[in-house]
C-alpha cells in the first residue's frame, strides 16, 4: 500500500509532467533547476545561422577517448538548447549513448556558462546565451566503451570507427538538413581513413572536411587505421566507388585479384538491378579485425562493415560475413534514399517509426543475397541452402507465429533496443528481416509465374529505386507507393497479398513458404546438414540440433539456445546448461548425434547428463525422429525460377 506522504507528492509530479511545467516539480520538495526550463522548441525548415565548427581528436587511442570542440554561432541572448542525437538512423531505436560523454563545458567569450540538462527529454542540454555573444565554445569527451560489457568497442591499439552523431551537440528547433557543420579530424601519425566525406586537405595528422548538412553528416561515419587499403571497386565509372580497408595486422589487407573481382562485380550487378546511383560516391568502410566491435551498419554513400580476420586471407573459408557487403550496399537504395515516411524525421531526436522495415529490412535482405550469388561472392547451392535454413524457422509451426504478426516485429528494435532475449523462436526478434525476404521472394516468383518470365521483382527495383538518377536527397514513401508500384509490374491485389503475410497470425497461420515451391524447389528434412550450415556452424563455433531435440549448443556443449515446444522445452531446459553426458558417453556433438539417430524409430529413450551451477540434472528424451535439417530439393518438370532469381545479370 502507497504511503500518504508519497501518494501526494506522485500526484504532484504527474500533474506537473502533465502540464508541462517544470518549475512545479521544485514546488513539491525537489531542488531548484539553476536554469528555468525553456520548452524545447519544434524543428522548423529554416537554414540555421552560420557554420558549426566542429574538432574532433582521437589520437588518444590509449585511453579510447575522443576529445570535442565546437563553435556554435547564436544571434542573441537568451535559452539556447542543444541536443545530443538520440535516434540513431539504421539503429531504429532510440540507441544515442549520451551516457558515454563527459566533462561538458559551455563557454561564451571566454566565460563559463551554466548548463542544465532537461529532465525529461535527457539528451537535451540548455545554456542561457549572455548578450554581446556570438557564438558559444561547446567542449567535451567522448569516453568510448573499453570493454565489450560496456558497449560496442570503436577504438583499438590500431583503428577506429568514428560515427559523429556520437561526437556533438547541435541546436533544437532546426531541421538537421538546415544545419551546416565544418568539421576537422585529428588523428595519430602514420594513420589514415576513408569516409563519405569530402576531404579539402590532411596534412600531419588533421583531415579537414567541407562544409555538410547534420542530415549527411551524421550519414558519413569513418574508419581509420594503422594498417590501412584503398581499393577502385569501379575504375573509370561515372561515379567512384571505393573499398577502404583496415586491418588488425598489415597481412590482413591481401586480397587475391580474383576475390576483389568478385566485389567489383557487386558494384556491376547493383547497377544492373536498379539503374541509377543515389550518391555522387560511395564508400565501403570495411575493418577486417577481432578486436573492433562487429557491425553492419547502412548509410547514403558509406557502410560500415566489420569482417573475420580471414577474410581476405581465406575467402572460401569464412561464410558469416558473405553477404554483408551486398546487404549494406543495397541499403543506399533501400532504407537510405527510398526511404519510409515514418523514418524521415526532422532532425535526430524526433522519435522514428519502423512499420515498413519488412521493406526497408526485407527486401535488402533478400536484394543482399541475390546480388552476393550474382556477383559470384556465394555459389548458387549456397544461396539455396539460406533459402532452406529460413524456410525452417518459418514453416508451418514457427513458435512465435501463433500469438504475434511478423508486422508487430518491426517495433522489436525500440522495444527490445536488440539486447539478447530468453525465447528469440517465441518471442520473434526482428523477423521483418528473414521473414520478409520470404515474403519478397513469395511476390517475384508470382510476378514471374504470372508474366511468364517476362517480368520480376528486379522490375520493380527498377521502377521503384531506379529513377532520378544521381539524387542522394531521401524521398520517402508508404505502403500505397509499394503497392502501386508492384501493380504497375503486374497487376494483382498486391495489399491483400502483403497484409496476409505481414498480419497473419494463430496456430493455424501459414509461413511465407509458397515462394519456395514456385520457384522450383521443395523444403525437405535430411539427417544430415547442408554444405552451407555445417560449415557455417563449424566457422561459428555452433552445434544443431533444433529440428530435433530442439537444441543449440556451442562448441563446449554449452545450450545456447532452446526451440519453444521442442522436447527439450518441455523436460524443461533452458540455456545456460552444459551437456556433460550422453547414452552413457561423453558428450560431444558427435555422441548426441548418434544417440538421436540410434534412438530413431524405436522405443529407446535419449539419456542425457546436463549440469548448470552445482546442479545435475538426467534426462530421459522420448524422441524418436531422428536428426533433422533442412533441404531444399528440386520439384521435377518445375521451372527452374530460383535459379533464375540467382544468376547473373548480363546487362
Amino acid at each position: 500500500m502507497m504511503r500518504p506522504s508519497v501518494r501526494l507528492l506522485a500526484s504532484a509530479c504527474a500533474a506537473a509532467l502533465l502540464l508541462g511545467s517544470a518549475p512545479a516539480l521544485a514546488q513539491v520538495g525537489t531542488p531548484a533547476l539553476p536554469v528555468a526550463l525553456a520548452p524545447i522548441p519544434a524543428p522548423r525548415d529554416v537554414a540555421y545561422p552560420g557554420v558549426i565548427g566542429i574538432e574532433v581528436d582521437a589520437t588518444d587511442i590509449d585511453r579510447r577517448i575522443v576529445s570535442i570542440k565546437q563553435t556554435v554561432p547564436v544571434t542573441g541572448p537568451g535559452p539556447l538548447i542543444l541536443l545530443y542525437p538520440q535516434w540513431i538512423p539504421g539503429n531504429h531505436s532510440p540507441a544515442g549513448p549520451v551516457d558515454d560523454i563527459a566533462d561538458l563545458s559551455i563557454t561564451a567569450n571566454g566565460q563559463p556558462l551554466r548548463w542544465v540538462r532537461n529532465t525529461v527529454n535527457t539528451n537535451a542540454f540548455q545554456v542561457q546565451v549572455p548578450a554581446g555573444a556570438s557564438a558559444v565554445e561547446v567542449a567535451f569527451k567522448w569516453l568510448t566503451p573499453i570493454e565489450g560489457n560496456q558497449g560496442r568497442i570503436v577504438i583499438t591499439d590500431d583503428m577506429l570507427n568514428i560515427q559523429w552523431e556520437k561526437a556533438l551537440l547541435y541546436p533544437a528547433g532546426y531541421y538537421s538538413r538546415q544545419i551546416r557543420f565544418q568539421p576537422t579530424l585529428r588523428l595519430p601519425t602514420g594513420w589514415r581513413y576513408g569516409t563519405a566525406l569530402d576531404t579539402r586537405s590532411f596534412q600531419n595528422g588533421v583531415a579537414v572536411f567541407a562544409p555538410i548538412t547534420l542530415d549527411h553528416f551524421a550519414d558519413s561515419p569513418l574508419f581509420a587505421g594503422r594498417y590501412y587499403r584503398q581499393i577502385d571497386l569501379d575504375p573509370n565509372g561515372r561515379s567512384p566507388v571505393r573499398l577502404n580497408v583496415v586491418a588488425d595486422t598489415a597481412e590482413q589487407l591481401a586480397a587475391t585479384d580474383a576475390h576483389i573481382a568478385q566485389h567489383r562485380e557487386l558494384v556491376r550487378q547493383a547497377d544492373r538491378l536498379f539503374g541509377a546511383r543515389h550518391y555522387n560516391h560511395y564508400d565501403f568502410l570495411l575493418a577486417v579485425t577481432d578486436r573492433l566491435g562487429g557491425i553492419g551498419l547502412e548509410h547514403q554513400r558509406s557502410s560500415e562493415n566489420s569482417v573475420d580476420t580471414k577474410y581476405f586471407t581465406d575467402p572460401t573459408g569464412t561464410l558469416a560475413d558473405r553477404d554483408l557487403l551486398g546487404h549494406e550496399y543495397t541499403h543506399s537504395w533501400n532504407g537510405k534514399w527510398r526511404r519510409p515516411a515514418d523514418q524521415l524525421t526532422p532532425n535526430l531526436n524526433e522519435p522514428l517509426q519502423n512499420s515498413l522495415l519488412w521493406v526497408y529490412e526485407g527486401q535488402t535482405q533478400y536484394w543482399g543475397l541475390i546480388l552476393t550469388a550474382r556477383a559470384g561472392l556465394m555459389t548458387k547451392q549456397q544461396a539455396l541452402d539460406v533459402f532452406a535454413n529460413t524456410a525452417a524457422t518459418y514453416a508451418d509451426g514457427n513458435p512465435g507465429r501463433e500469438w504475434r504478426a511478423m508486422q508487430d516485429t518491426t517495433n522489436d528494435p525500440i522495444i527490445a533496443q536488440r539486447r539478447p532475449q530468453p525465447w528469440p523462436s517465441r518471442q520473434r526478434s526482428e523477423d521483418y528481416y528473414r521473414e520478409g525476404a520470404m515474403i519478397w521472394l513469395d511476390a517475384d516468383t508470382l510476378i514471374r509465374e504470372r508474366t511468364e518470365g517476362r517480368k520480376s521483382l528486379d522490375d520493380f527495383a527498377r521502377a521503384f529505386f531506379g529513377v532520378q538518377d544521381g539524387n542522394w536527397d531521401p524521398a520517402p514513401y508508404t505502403f500505397t507507393d509499394v503497392t502501386s508500384t508492384l501493380n504497375g509490374v503486374q497487376a494483382d491485389d498486391w495489399a491483400t497479398f502483403l497484409r496476409d503475410r505481414l498480419d497473419a497470425v494463430g496456430p493455424n497461420a501459414h509461413g511465407p513458404l509458397a515462394g519456395i515451391e514456385r520457384g522450383g524447389y521443395r523444403l525437405v528434412w535430411r539427417e544430415t546438414p547442408n554444405d552451407y550450415s555445417k560449415a557455417l556452424n563449424t566457422e561459428l563455433g555452433r552445434v544443431d540440433f533444433q529440428y530435433s531435440l530442439g537444441l543449440s549448443l556451442n562448441a563446449s556443449n554449452r545450450v545456447t539456445g532452446v526451440r519453444w515446444g521442442s522436447p527439450a522445452f518441455e523436460a524443461g531446459l533452458t540455456s545456460g546448461w552444459e551437456v556433460v553426458g550422453v547414452n552413457g558417453r561423453a558428450a560431444s556433438a558427435a555422441a548426441i548425434a548418434a544417440a538421436i539417430t540410434a534412438s530413431k524409430n524405436n522405443s529407446t529413450p535419449i539419456q542425457m547428463m546436463l549440469k548448470k551451477d552445482e546442479r545435475f540434472r538426467t534426462i530421459d528424451f522420448d524422441y524418436h525422429g531422428g536428426l533433422r535439417y533442412p533441404h531444399l530439393e528440386r520439384i521435377e518438370g518445375a521451372p527452374d525460377r530460383l535459379g533464375d532469381i540467382l544468376a547473373p545479370r548480363r546487362r
